[in-house]
C-alpha cells in the first residue's frame, strides 16, 4: 500500500492513474477535495479493488495518524498544495496552513509511524515531497539553472510556503532520521490540469472566442514538463531515490509565455480552425502584469538523469499537441 495526499489534482491524479498501470499495489488517495481538485480525473478506475480513496483534511493530524497506522503504507507522497501563484497573492493564508502546516502534519503522523516499524520496514518505508522549481526564485536570462544545491529565494506566498514545506522535510530527514525524498519540479502542463493554469486558460478561452491573456510583455520564461514524464520520474525516486536527497525534475524546454500562446494557437488553427478564417493568435491581450512575477524558472536536471537514468520524453511540441487535443476533445 502507498498513500497519496492530493491525489485528486492534476499531477496527483495523473500519478494514480499511471501507478496502478504499471504497479500491483494498492494505493490510497487521500484528498480534501477543495476548489482544483476533481475526482472525475480519476473515474475510469473507481471500481478498482487496489484503489481507494478518503476525504480528509491533512491538517486533521489526528485523522491522518490513525489513518496511516491503520493502512500501514510502504510510502506517503505529498501531492497536496495550493498551488496558484495568484490566489497565493490574493490569499496568503490558506496557502501557508495547507502547504505549510499540512506537510507538518503529515510528517508528525509518518515520523510517529515510522518509530514503530520493523527495522526492515522502516528501511523500506519513505516519505516523499513533491514541490516546485520556484522556491529557487527568479533567474535572468544568462543565469546558470538552478541544482539541487542552489539557494532558495522564495518571491511568491505560494513558493515561499512550498520553500518552508521542503525546509521541514529537510530537518525531518536530518533531525529525526526519517527516510524522506524531495522532488522539485517545472511548470507541469497535460491532461486534467484546472482552467487556472495557462496552457488550459488558454485553450478554454480560445474556443471561446475570448481575449487571450498574457501578463507583462509576455517574455517571463518557464521550463515545461510534460506530467507524464513528471509521474514516471516520480516513480523512478520513489524505487531508486536516496533517503535525504532532493531531485530536480524538468523538461528541458525553456519557453517565454508568448511563444507558448502562440503555439497553442497554431495548434488550434490545424486542429479546429475557425469557421470565419480568422486565426486564434488575433485573440491574444496583454494585461497588466502580476505583482513581484519572476521572470525565469529553470532546473539542471543532470543529477537524476546520471544516478537514476530517468529523462523527459515527450517535446513539447507533441505534448502540448496532445493536450490540446485532450481539452477540444472534452469541448
Amino acid at each position: 500500500m502507498i498513500i497519496v495526499t492530493g491525489g485528486a489534482g492534476f499531477i496527483g491524479s495523473n500519478f494514480i492513474l499511471k501507478f496502478l498501470s504499471t504497479s500491483d499495489e494498492n494505493l490510497l488517495n487521500l484528498d480534501n477535495l477543495s476548489y482544483a481538485a476533481n475526482l472525475s480525473n480519476l473515474a475510469i478506475i473507481e471500481s478498482n479493488p487496489r484503489y481507494s480513496f478518503v476525504k480528509m483534511d491533512i491538517q486533521n493530524h489526528r485523522k491522518v495518524e490513525a489513518l496511516i497506522k491503520k493502512v500501514k503504507p510502504r510510502a506517503i507522497l505529498n501531492f497536496a498544495a495550493e498551488s496558484h501563484v495568484d490566489r497565493s497573492i490574493e490569499g496568503p493564508e490558506t496557502f501557508i496552513n495547507t502547504n505549510i502546516l499540512g506537510t507538518y502534519s503529515l510528517l508528525k503522523a509518518s515520523l510517529d509511524y515510522w518509530k514503530n516499524l520493523s527495522k526492515k520496514e522502516k528501511e523500506i518505508f519513505r516519505f516523499f515531497h513533491i514541490s516546485t522549481d520556484e522556491v529557487f526564485g527568479s533567474l535572468n536570462l544568462n543565469d546558470e539553472k538552478s541544482t539541487e544545491e542552489s539557494a532558495y529565494k522564495p518571491n511568491s506566498p505560494y513558493s515561499a510556503s512550498k520553500a518552508a514545506s521542503d525546509h521541514l522535510v529537510r530537518a525531518w530527514h536530518h533531525t529525526f532520521k526519517l527516510p524522506t525524498l524531495v522532488s522539485n519540479c517545472t511548470n507541469n502542463y497535460g491532461p486534467h490540469q484546472h482552467e487556472e493554469k495557462l496552457i488550459p486558460l488558454i485553450i478554454t478561452k480560445a474556443l471561446k472566442n475570448k481575449n487571450l491573456p498574457i501578463y507583462g510583455d509576455g517574455k517571463n520564461i518557464r521550463d515545461w514538463l510534460y506530467v507524464e514524464d513528471h509521474c514516471e520520474a516520480i516513480m523512478k525516486i520513489l524505487e531508486k531515490g536516496k533517503p535525504g536527497e532532493t531531485y530536480n525534475i524538468g523538461g528541458n524546454c525553456e519557453k517565454s509565455n508568448l511563444e507558448v500562446v502562440n503555439k497553442i494557437c497554431e495548434i488550434l488553427d490545424s486542429l479546429n480552425p475557425k469557421k470565419d478564417g480568422s486565426l486564434y493568435r488575433e485573440q491574444i491581450k496583454f494585461v497588466n502584469d502580476r505583482p513581484g512575477h519572476d521572470f525565469r524558472y529553470s532546473l539542471d536536471t543532470s543529477k537524476i538523469e546520471y544516478n537514476l537514468n530517468w529523462k523527459s520524453k515527450e517535446s513539447f511540441s507533441s505534448g502540448l499537441a496532445k493536450t490540446v487535443q485532450w481539452y477540444l476533445e472534452r469541448s
